[in-house]
């Protein structure tokens, strides 16, 4: 396993990391324990949760994804991981959580306070924002509409409050996610006028369907140094090539159809039925040419790996082995440029 810096942090994290977003809803405790087991003997260092999960979020199964990897995380070496945790994000319902989440100072210490509890550990590694205060464009949705514009905790309050949460010593870093490259500038804006901690990451859609990241936050978070913490590099089991096989497949996306439809769009199919030929051709699986893709661009940090099964975990964790030639990478090209972030 590849190691690599985390932004400018002092973190090393493993170049594929393990999401745990399935745990409670499609997997079982038994099951969660023993993925973990598995990607931390496969040298995975990194695991990526939050209170939110399981997906998809429901009154009656939120926080248990938290509270599966406390119950293995207590009987860990807890200096040898890194654990990464986020705050849920308002204008999504989920009025389970806080009666409505809110990114400010009373939410904040709330919801790391509980965190804490249910993953029975003194701090975690990484603490990010799951998605803006503020409105943008999300999950879908590409276009900025400022029609949408509401009322926002100001991003220098959220950074005082998460700055508290260091000093505390319950967070080491802190970082966001599903952000735009303005949010990332003025967050490290803020951090230096004020004197506050500086984000580390961002984590962000990355994959062969979806690569918007490439053209203003790639700059953006070079020159500020903030990695990448690639997740849904399979684009919700499209890229497996599952779905173009049987339409029907048993997958997330049939589970739960209102949750996939950033992947609904037109020319999803066409574009993952050329990535397939290309893996094909290659003499790789469809999965694993998705993961070495999005594991090799230089702006990659760490590629967050869901799996339900562990034949499915092995598999995409093999894919760290994996170097895509000149020739495979000028196809990718090609069908990108004929089919260009089909599901963003």
């Amino acid at each position: 396993m590849e190691y690599r810096s985390l932004g400018s942090s002092d973190l090393k994290v493993s170049a594929l990391s393990l999401g745990t977003m399935t745990f409670g809803e499609q997997n079982t405790e038994a099951e969660a324990h023993a993925q973990l087991d598995y990607a931390v003997a496969q040298g995975v260092n990194f695991i990526d949760t939050a209170e939110m999960y399981p997906v998809a979020p429901r009154a009656e199964t939120v926080h248990r994804t938290e509270s599966y990897i406390g119950n293995w995380l207590k009987h860990q070496p807890r200096d040898k991981l890194i654990v990464a945790t986020k705050i849920a994000g308002p204008s999504r319902g989920f009025s389970w959580i806080r009666n409505g989440p809110r990114i400010n100072r009373e939410h904040i210490h709330a919801a790391i306070d509980a965190s804490l509890r249910r993953l029975q550990t003194d701090y975690v590694d990484l603490y990010q924002i799951h998605w803006p205060d503020r409105y943008v464009p999300m999950f879908g949705a590409s276009s900025y509409d400022v029609t949408q514009r509401h009322d926002t905790t100001p991003i220098a309050e959220q950074l005082s409050a998460l700055a508290e949460l260091v000093k505390a010593g319950k967070v080491r870093h802190i970082g966001l996610s599903n952000e735009t490259p303005w949010g990332v500038s003025e967050f490290i804006r803020c951090a230096e006028q004020l004197g506050l901690p500086k984000i580390v990451s961002v984590q962000n859609a990355y994959h062969l369907l979806n690569r918007n990241f490439e053209s203003g936050l790639a700059e953006t978070c070079h020159e500020t140094q903030v990695g990448l913490l690639a997740y849904s590099p399979l684009a919700f089991g499209w890229l497996t090539g599952k779905y173009h096989a049987d339409a029907h497949a048993q997958g997330r996306i049939n589970l739960f159809p209102n949750f996939g439809q950033r992947y609904a769009k037109v020319n999803v199919p066409a574009a993952t039925r050329e990535y397939i030929r290309i893996a094909q051709e290659a003499g790789l699986t469809p999965a694993t040419l998705a993961l070495a893709f999005a594991r090799t661009r230089w702006f990659t940090s760490s590629v967050i790996l869901g799996a339900t099964t562990l034949a499915q975990l092995a598999e995409n964790l093999a894919s760290v082995e994996i170097e895509l030639s000149t020739e495979i990478l000028s196809e990718i090209e090609t069908v990108h440029r004929l089919y260009p972030n089909p599901a963003p």
